[in-house]
């Protein structure tokens, strides 16, 4: 790596008690924003030593940030090469957000020493093991260090946001892929995420120690190799004495499973049914609480029943912690929903609950919520987690809400939840408003987790009372803010409302951090992102500014694929998103393949549309795969896209 850049230096003294020199490197006059960055890697090491027993076997391990990276990170190993976006932070310039997906993703590469670099893959069809396992591996290093329960939610709903539709789209794989045109198309999340969740339900099989156990020997066997998938599960195999053959499935199988599941009570007795959409069926550990009993399931037939001694009916809490990545039928009904969100003794339960509740009131009831879906939601604002009530509170995303609809009209989806969301502001108005006030006056910031989550749930407030009129707190909020975090989420909330206090309060923004190009980002994502029915002609009008550049990525992630993302106005019936983001793609083939293939999965679920839209998006994916030049990225992802 050759630039002119300024360098941090610091140190760190193994559990063996070797002397290690870390260093991160960034562009001359960014070093007041590399402090956190060095505070993670060696916050990361000392993690890997205490929970995995693995300590950096270098002299010296370095990072290097570079503003115009087409990815977030890469693992060279002693030598990592960075993204600016996942490594500079300073409190004025950086959000709570970016403070955290800093401390994962150095933790990530850092972790990709051992599980990537000292053991890597012996071609490219096994990449999940190195990624999906270190991905794993991240996720316990934030659940260890942050909330447990609000890390989980946070993984399952970027998971079922992003991972479950293209498990469902055309880019459908095995999280172990048969082929491909272009390896960087399967930089995806089936292989990362879902590949995580491979690696995690071994680890609920087998427990942690056993799972650790298992660790040492594939450390054993194959340290210094090129191996496979089934490598590493072969060592879990072997260090725990569980057949994990047809375990096996998941990674050669693409799809989401199914489990529809009922249950009976009577004489005593309640029978849990569940059946499996796999066949051949998966194996899939199936955490459950039925009454006081709570145990691991291991579903392996097309159809089991399992009987539980029970003096009343229960109300059973299944897929406890999220166990598999797979889609569960339940008929709850209501009350039993709203008991659950009370009193289930696993968080990301009362979360799933909440999220049900919610769905269904936005799919089946156009937003219009009952009394007792309103006072469940007045009773979380006071659960002693904040960064958990926030979780509870925030709606299911419309990306996820789409992906139940068997026909999705966005502009209907968007009204319904947009209802939801300004009948939760007014009927909790004054409690919010408390609230808010509340937890407003704060010290110096920290981006520590329960401060970030005493954040997240004042402005989750203050962006519900923002639907009520309340403008002027989120001016106040916007100017007087002390930390990106609070500035971000007024700017957000006026970016969403036609009002005189908007356009200002976006000029103020631009004028103090025009020098700063990773602020400037959230000011351009910001507007991508607005739900305002001018968002395309915004997006189009900043092409043109002097804050965009067609040349580097994280302007085109910022600008594009932000609006590729907002779901109302990029399936606008116009059809215009669509040409507007063929576009983009056409212009980007020529000049960076791989970001331009990157947008083009902005058209995914083009099938899952009225047929009118599916004409608009259809036309301007024909227009791409003709265009003169196309490169192999964009060529397949295109060609995926369109096959019947």
């Amino acid at each position: 790596m050759a630039a002119n850049l300024d360098v941090l230096q610091d140190q760190f003294n193994t559990r063996e008690g070797k002397r290690k020199s870390l260093f991160v490197y960034v562009e001359p006059g960014k070093l007041d924003q590399a402090g956190w960055a060095m505070d993670c890697l060696k916050r990361a090491m000392k993690w890997d030593e205490e929970r995995f027993g693995l300590s950096l076997d270098l002299d010296q391990y370095k990072i290097v940030a570079v503003g115009d990276f087409n990815s977030g990170a890469m693992e060279n190993k002693g030598l990592n090469i960075f993204n600016t976006k996942y490594v500079l932070a300073r409190a004025d310039t950086a959000t709570d957000v970016d403070y955290l997906n800093i401390d994962r993703v150095v933790a990530h590469e850092y972790f990709h020493n051992w599980t990537g670099n000292r053991v890597t893959c012996r071609d490219w069809f096994q990449l999940s093991l190195k990624e999906g396992l270190t991905v794993f591996r991240d996720q316990e290093y934030g659940a260890d260090n942050y909330s447990r329960a609000v890390t989980r939610i946070q993984e399952v709903r970027g998971l079922r946001a992003g991972q479950f539709p293209e498990d469902a789209g055309p880019m459908r794989h095995p999280v172990r892929p048969q082929s491909y045109m272009e390896i960087r198309n399967f930089y995806t999340m089936t292989v990362y995420e879902k590949g995580a969740e491979v690696v995690r339900m071994q680890h609920t099989l087998l427990g942690e120690e056993t799972f650790q156990a298992g660790m040492r020997l594939y450390f054993q066997r194959h340290d210094g190799q090129a191996v496979t998938c089934d490598d590493f599960v072969q060592a879990m195999h072997d260090a725990s004495g569980i057949d994990l053959s047809q375990f096996r499935r998941w990674y050669d199988v693409a799809g989401t499973p199914v489990l529809d599941c009922s249950g009976s009570f009577e004489k005593d007795k309640f029978t849990l049914t569940v059946k499996q959409s796999m066949n051949p069926p998966f194996h899939i550990p199936f955490a459950v609480k039925i009454g006081d009993r709570e145990e691991v399931l291991s579903l392996k037939q097309v159809e089991e029943k399992f009987v539980f001694d029970m003096k009343e009916k229960p109300v059973p809490s299944l897929l406890r912690r999220f166990s598999a990545p797979v889609i569960l039928d339940y008929p709850y009904t209501d009350e039993e929903l709203l008991h659950l969100m009370a009193h289930d003794d696993d968080p990301f339960n009362r979360w799933e609950a909440a999220q049900r509740l919610a769905s269904a009131i936005i799919l089946e009831r156009k937003g219009i919520p009952s009394p007792a879906f309103l006072q469940a939601a007045k009773n979380v604002l006071t659960d002693p987690d904040p960064a958990f009530a926030a979780e509870v509170l925030a709606l299911p995303s419309e990306t996820f809400l789409a992906e139940q609809m068997k026909v999705v009209d966005p502009d209907a989806l968007h009204q319904a939840r947009n209802a939801l969301r300004k009948a939760l502001a007014k009927a909790l108005a004054g409690e919010l408003a408390s609230k808010y006030q509340g937890l407003h006056r704060g010290g110096p910031y920290s981006p520590d987790a329960a401060s970030a989550g005493r954040r997240a749930l004042k402005n989750l407030c203050l962006g519900y009372l923002s639907e009520v009129g309340m403008r002027a707190l989120c001016e106040e909020q916007f100017r007087k803010a002390d930390n990106m975090t609070d500035a971000m989420a007024a700017l957000t909330a006026l970016a969403n409302l036609d009002c005189p206090e908007r356009l200002p309060a976006l000029e103020d923004f631009y004028a103090r951090w025009k020098d700063e190009p990773l602020v400037v980002d959230k000011w351009l994502a910001v507007q991508a992102g607005s739900r305002l029915s001018t968002t395309l002609d915004n997006v189009r009008h900043l092409l043109g500014h002097p804050a965009f550049d067609l040349k580097v990525p994280n302007k085109v992630y910022a600008l594009i694929r932000t609006f590729s993302a907002n779901h109302v106005r990029f399936h606008a019936a116009s059809g215009q998103g669509y040409s507007f983001l063929a576009d983009q793609v056409l212009a980007l083939n020529r000049l960076n393949p791989q970001v331009a293939a990157r947008m083009a999965r902005g058209f995914d679920r083009w099938k899952r549309f009225d047929p009118a839209r599916q004409q608009k998006a259809k036309a301007a994916l024909e227009r791409i795969r003709d265009a003169d030049g196309l490169s192999k990225d964009v060529a397949e992802i295109v060609t995926k896209a369109l096959t019947p």
